[in-house]
C-alpha cells in the first residue's frame, strides 16, 4: 500500500482495539469469528453504537422544524454531524456536503441531476473498467436515456488503469467522468488526482467513488480538486442508511433537486414552490438523523485510532496474507496492483468460490464470493465465473490471517 495520508503518531494495540467491536466477540459454527468481509460493509465500535442509543435516548426529534429545545438539540447535532465530515475531507464549507443513504444514492442523485440537466445526445461519459455497479448502472441508463454513449477506462492484467489510453479518450464530446477511487474487488488506489487534472484540462467535471476509500485513505477534495465524491457511511465505521454526497458550490447551485417534499422548500403556494438553500434543496423529508450523528461518532474513532496508523497496520496484513496465500498451489490472486488498499481477490485451480467460501464459513471465517458487484469486470474482463474476497479493516488480526490460510488447506483437501 503506498498512499497518500497525513503524519500522525498516534498507536494503538490492535487486541486491546477488537475489544472494541462486541460483534467480534462470538462464534460462528463452533468456531471464533474470523471477519473478512469488510470490502462489503465494516462492523462497529461501540462509541457508535452508543451514539444511537444516546441519540435516542436523549434528543430524538425532527431537526430545523421546531422551535422547542430538543428538536433545537436534535438540529445543533445533526448539523455538528455535517460540519465533521466536512472536516473529514477538507471540503471548503458544510453547504457542499448533502446528507444520502449512500454512494448508491449519491451517484444516482449526480446521474438524475447534474446528468440529466447537462448531458445530451451525442456527448460521452467516461468510468472505468473497474466500476462497482452502483457507479456504472446509473450511467448506462444517463446514456440510453440521452442518446449518449458510455465509454469505459481499460485496466491492464494487474487491475491497473492504462492511464495513456485514457488520456487519448479525452475529447471536447466528453462531458463527465465518474471513476472509483478504490476498487473494491481488485484493491487498486487509482491516480485520481491524475485523473482529475487531465479532465479538468477539458473542462470535464469529475465524481469520484470514494466508498472504499474513507477507511483507509486521507481524503483532501481540495487537494484532488475533485467536483463530486461520495462515500457510505457504513463502510467506515458507521451505520447502514446513511452517506454523503460532496459537490463543488458552482454545480449544486445548478443542479436542480430530484426529490420534493418537506425541508427541501422554502416556500409554497397552491401556484408554485421556491426551493431551500444549500444544502437542504437536495434533503427532502424527514432525514437519518441518527446515522447523520453516529457517522459523525465514526469520524471520531478513525481520527482517534489515525489514518496513518490504520493505514500501516492493513498494510502489514496485506503483505502477510498475499505471501502466505502464494505458498498455496493452484493460488491465483486477481489484481497485483502496486498501490492497493487491504483487499485481495483470488480463485484456487479447480475450485469453485461458493465451495471455498462455503467451507470457510463452517471454520467460522466470513469471506465473500460472487462477481462483488462488479460483474463486467469479473466475468468479461477476466472471463472468471466469479471469485473469493478478503478484505481487512483496523481490528484484524495476523493470527486470523494465519487461520485463513489453515482454511484453504482444509479446502484443498476436500475439494482438489
Amino acid at each position: 500500500m503506498n498512499i497518500d495520508i497525513v503524519n500522525e503518531n498516534i498507536s494503538f494495540d490492535v487486541y486491546k482495539l477488537r475489544k472494541e467491536f462486541p460483534l467480534l466477540d462470538q462464534q460462528i459454527n463452533g468456531c471464533p469469528l474470523v471477519y473478512f468481509d469488510n470490502a462489503a460493509t465494516n462492523q462497529k465500535p461501540l462509541s457508535v453504537i452508543n451514539s444511537i442509543r444516546e441519540y435516542y435516548e436523549t434528543i430524538n426529534s425532527n431537526v430545523h422544524r421546531g422551535i422547542h429545545t430538543l428538536s433545537e438539540r436534535a438540529t445543533e447535532a445533526y448539523e455538528n454531524s455535517r460540519e465533521k465530515v466536512r472536516e473529514f475531507i477538507s471540503a471548503s464549507g458544510s453547504n457542499e456536503i448533502i446528507f444520502v443513504r449512500g454512494t448508491t444514492e449519491a451517484v444516482n442523485l449526480a446521474a438524475s441531476t447534474y446528468g440529466m440537466q447537462f448531458i445530451n445526445e451525442g456527448d460521452e461519459i467516461i468510468v472505468s473498467a473497474m466500476e462497482h455497479h452502483s457507479n456504472l448502472v446509473p450511467w448506462q441508463n444517463l446514456t440510453s436515456r440521452k442518446k449518449a454513449l458510455l465509454k469505459f477506462i481499460p485496466i491492464t492484467d494487474n487491475g491497473e488503469l492504462v492511464m495513456d489510453e485514457f488520456k487519448s479518450m479525452l475529447n471536447e464530446k466528453v462531458k463527465f467522468i465518474s471513476v472509483v477511487y478504490v476498487s473494491n474487488t481488485l484493491g487498486t488506489i487509482n491516480p485520481v488526482k491524475e485523473i482529475i487534472s487531465a479532465a479538468h484540462s477539458y473542462n470535464i467535471p469529475v465524481f469520484i467513488d470514494a466508498a472504499q476509500a474513507s477507511p483507509h485513505i486521507k481524503i483532501d477534495v481540495k487537494e484532488l480538486d475533485c467536483d463530486f465524491l461520495a462515500f457510505s457511511g457504513h463502510k467506515t465505521y458507521g451505520p447502514t442508511g446513511i452517506g454523503i454526497l460532496y459537490a463543488k458550490e458552482k454545480y449544486l447551485d445548478l443542479m436542480p433537486p430530484y426529490q420534493f417534499g418537506g425541508e427541501m422548500i422554502k416556500n409554497v403556494s397552491y401556484e408554485h414552490t421556491e426551493y431551500n438553500n444549500l444544502p437542504f434543496k437536495f434533503e427532502a423529508g424527514t432525514p437519518n438523523i441518527s446515522g447523520a450523528v453516529s457517522l459523525a461518532s465514526a469520524i471520531d474513532f478513525i481520527n482517534e485510532k489515525g489514518l496513518l496508523n490504520i493505514a500501516r497496520h492493513e498494510s502489514d496484513l496485506l503483505k502477510y496474507a498475499e505471501n502466505r496465500m502464494n505458498e498455496i498451489e493452484g493460488m491465483n490472486i486477481i489484481g497485483n496492483a502496486k498501490n492497493k488498499t487491504g483487499v485481495i481477490s483470488f480463485i484456487i485451480n479447480g475450485i469453485h468460490p461458493y465451495d471455498t467460501g462455503s467451507i470457510l464459513d463452517n471454520l467460522g471465517i466470513a469471506v465473500r464470493t460472487g462477481f462483488h458487484c462488479t460483474q463486467p469486470l469479473i466475468e468479461q474482463r477476466y472471463n472468471l465465473p466469479g471469485t473469493v474476497r478478503i478484505s481487512f479493516a483496523v481490528y484484524n488480526t495476523v493470527e486470523e490471517i494465519d487461520r485463513f490460510i489453515d482454511g484453504l488447506h482444509k479446502v484443498k483437501k476436500m475439494l482438489s
